[in-house]
């Protein structure tokens, strides 16, 4: 670590229960984010300001009007751009000493294997549960830990699968039968801020999983009501029934 790097980071390292040694491992650390909207936004934010040594941003769409309220790293000028990319120079116009991949296109069967390999940590922050199926499956067969997060209207969620130290319960033991018909942002609507607390949470959660400090729980699904600013938590059960961690076991 050199002295700007340590001057940059020099807040988070005089917390006693992280340290230099957390910083030193943020460092050498491989964040995958997949989904560059408002989760993703939010998360890659955070992760390239507090140090993770690489982040890679997946994303196929491009930047639009109506993604400006909540998708708050992109600007006026990035409408048309993709946001891969424009989340890229936006990163590293805040951190200029980030190594940020960007890739442009959409997980699929046939590239997970190659997108993912090296990752320490995975954050879905797509919006659509095909991805989301997929990437869980290939996160538990590989024992990678998994970040979700998901928001629509005023509600938000968030949830860790630790897949490194545990398999079940596993993402569709929360969520085994769900269609991108049932729940979406261009039907349903989505207030910005909401998208900006889960996005944070995410980033916070990864934070503690690259870093080893502090907790990142596995299975424990936290809620948020915007309208009321409250959350509320629960322990997630396996399903006796699931058909892929009770497999997998």
């Amino acid at each position: 670590m050199n002295d700007e790097a340590i001057n940059r980071y020099s807040r988070q390292m005089l917390l006693t229960n992280f340290d230099v040694d957390g910083q030193q491992s943020l460092l050498e650390k491989h964040a995958v984010i997949i989904g560059a909207g408002g989760l993703g936004n939010i998360a890659a934010g955070y992760l390239a300001g507090a140090g993770v040594g690489r982040l890679t941003i997946i994303d196929d769409d491009q930047v639009e009007l109506s993604n400006l309220p909540r998708q708050i790293m992109y600007a006026e000028s990035d409408i048309g751009v993709s946001k891969a990319i424009a989340l890229q120079q936006a990163l590293l116009s805040r951190n200029a000493s980030a190594v940020v991949t960007a890739v442009e296109t959409r997980v699929s069967e046939s590239n997970v294997e190659a997108l993912l390999l090296n990752a320490d940590v995975i954050l879905d922050c797509c919006d659509n549960f095909q991805t989301r199926q997929l990437v869980h499956r290939w996160a538990l067969v590989n024992k990678v830990a998994l970040i979700n997060g998901a928001a629509i209207r005023w509600e938000g969620q968030q949830v860790n699968f630790r897949y490194d130290l545990v398999s079940t319960p596993c993402y569709e033991c929360l969520y085994p039968e769900l269609s991108d018909q049932q729940l979406s942002c261009n039907v349903s609507g989505i207030i910005g801020p909401v998208v900006g607390v889960v996005g944070v949470q995410q980033a916070l959660e990864a934070i503690k999983v690259l870093s080893g400090k502090g907790d990142a729980k596995h299975g424990i699904l936290r809620l948020f009501d915007g309208l009321t600013g409250d959350w509320r938590a629960m322990r997630l059960s396996t399903d006796s029934e699931c058909a892929v961690c009770q497999v997998e076991n």
